[in-house]
């Protein structure tokens, strides 16, 4: 394949998208007057990782190795992606979670190059002429936030776009999407971080958060403008805050292509986990107890996931929401309970069978207490609480559940409910326990034991490369399990009783290959993308990208 532009010296090279660095031929260099602004060398994609690696490597610190492999991506980004996938495993806590945390907090002392838009209040009436600039004609895949529920880290105003960036990083990574169809979006409503806002060198809009008819007006304008500019476009909406994210996504959710990963994508790896979790402890999903720990919009988008899966196996809506325990701020919720949302109150426990666990006291409802009653299968976190996840609590689950599954969801690590070294040593070893960012392999008996990352990047590339090959104009819960049930199918566990739940992040691409599938059946099961015109795979492979130098001829 040629590649043909006009761009040439300078701005050729300050391409991210073109720039080949020393990688461009004697012939391209007189073609694109590039002699003397590169040095002689003639070098090759495979010189330039090997060169970055071991700079990578030099780097003391997780947020410098952040910072060197934004300012690469910036610059070059069929290297970065190169780079990324010559050690995925080892890429992904620094491009995503852990340390994409750190990279939010601190994203006005690194920004320094336009990636993605910033879309503010002020300009809110100016959205739909940004967005029809022809550089965005190759669109496909949006990554919005709003940036005030970043991983546990809370309000982190225009910081927040870090999370956008990131996440398509790994639709191009983990998907294959091609980057030039990628666009990280931050809806700028203000921030209620007295930190950024004080901070002179913050780079949002230092105003107070706009909220109501006005923050949906703002929302509003982005959402018909895109729907406009990109009818087929897939829009993924990330850490907003739980009083916006359910009703947002149940407001745009028929108007376009659209899902929030935060409550569906969460819910869809959960789900494939416990389901995996089947061939170790012999309990099929119907079996299940499961306690969900955190129930806002991914604590509630977990249990209305399992509810789907539980009656597509044939139990009642009813008895399915029964095998469910929803605990929040308040502990267990119980019918009655002032506050309840409208997405809390259907998993919300009848009082009376409260009151009879703890003879007559309902006010007993922390962790430790509904694990004592309920003697739950399947521990679930999605708190952003540390430590939420109590000894106590633990022990009381292991002395009834021979392999209790634990997954402690909550991102970045200094959020997450309990360590999986606590949860072992608490379990004797018998907890299969899946985290959502990387920990440091525990120890149980002076072996090694691998901890499954229970992570959304299992599900949401492939969902995306799913959509984009099926030319999908919806996302369907129908589609989100699929999704689930793709992944629980790859588990090695299915085949090797003490093997991972989850297969490993090194084959992420055959996974989101696998999910992408199974996802694109569905959409055309359900009526929401047109039948395949030849082989779905075939459709798949021409929808995804690699990282490669490709030849470059001039654009007369």
């Amino acid at each position: 394949m040629t590649i043909r532009t006009s761009l040439t010296g300078f701005d050729l090279l300050n391409d991210p998208r073109l720039n080949k660095g020393t990688a461009f031929s004697e012939r391209e260099r007189d073609a694109f007057a590039l002699h003397g602004l590169l040095p002689p060398h003639l070098g090759t994609l495979e010189d330039q990782v090997a060169r970055r690696r071991r700079a990578f490597a030099e780097i003391p610190t997780d947020f410098g190795r952040y910072r060197f492999m934004r300012d690469l991506q910036d610059a070059n980004e069929t290297l970065f992606y190169a780079l990324m996938q010559h050690d995925i495993e080892a890429m992904l806590p620094i491009v995503y979670t852990p340390t994409v945390g750190e990279g939010c907090q601190r994203f006005s002392e690194i920004w320094h190059k336009p990636r993605g838009l910033f879309l503010s209040y002020p300009i809110r009436d100016r959205i739909a002429r940004i967005l029809a600039h022809p550089r965005y004609d190759t669109v496909r895949c949006v990554v919005v936030s709003d940036g005030e529920r970043i991983l546990g880290l809370g309000d982190q105003g225009a910081g927040g776009m870090g999370i956008p960036i990131g996440k398509l990083a790994l639709y191009t990574a983990l998907g294959g999407i091609p980057p030039e169809t990628c666009l990280p979006v931050l809806l700028d409503a203000g921030t209620d971080n007295a930190e950024r806002l004080r901070d002179p060198l913050y780079i949002g809009w230092s105003h107070a958060r706009v909220r109501g008819e006005a923050y949906d007006e703002l929302v509003e304008a982005f959402v018909a403008a895109a729907r406009a500019r990109w009818p087929q476009v897939l829009l993924q909406w990330e850490d907003f805050a739980a009083p916006n994210a359910g009703r947002l996504l149940d407001r745009y959710r028929d108007q376009l292509c659209t899902f929030n990963d935060d409550i569906q994508g969460t819910a869809a790896v959960a789900a494939a986990s416990l389901m995996s979790a089947e061939a170790v402890t012999g309990v099929p999903l119907a079996g299940q107890r499961v306690v969900i720990f955190g129930f806002g919009s991914a604590g509630q988008g977990i249990a209305q996931q399992l509810v789907r899966l539980l009656r597509d196996q044939g139990l009642p809506d009813a008895e399915a929401r029964r095998r469910i325990f929803a605990i929040d701020r308040q502990g267990l919720l119980v019918d009655g309970d002032a506050g309840l949302t409208p997405g809390q109150r259907p998993f919300a426990r009848d009082r009376q069978e409260v009151a009879a666990w703890w003879r007559g006291d309902d006010t007993a409802r922390d962790l430790a207490s509904v694990v004592r009653a309920v003697r739950p299968t399947a521990l679930i976190g999605v708190s952003g609480r540390a430590g939420a996840f109590t000894a106590d609590a633990v022990h009381e689950m292991a002395r009834h559940a021979e392999r209790p599954v634990i997954l402690a969801l909550s991102n970045p690590t200094s959020r997450c409910e309990a360590s999986p070294q606590q949860l072992l040593d608490w379990t004797a070893g018998r907890a299969l326990v899946g985290t959502g960012s990387p920990f440091p392999a525990p120890l149980v008996g002076g072996r090694t034991v691998h901890v499954d990352q229970t992570n959304n990047s299992y599900i949401f590339p492939g969902l995306a490369l799913g959509v984009v090959a099926a030319k999908a104009r919806r996302v369907s819960d129908g589609m989100i399990g699929a999704a689930a049930m793709a992944l629980a199918r790859l588990s090695p566990a299915r085949a090797d009783p003490g093997a991972a739940l989850l297969p490993p992040l090194s084959q992420m691409r055959a996974i989101s290959c696998a999910v992408a599938r199974a996802v694109a059946e569905r959409a055309m099961a359900e009526g929401f993308a047109p039948a395949a015109d030849g082989s779905l795979d075939d459709a798949i492979a021409a929808s995804t990208w690699e990282p490669v130098y490709e030849d470059y001829a001039l654009l007369a």
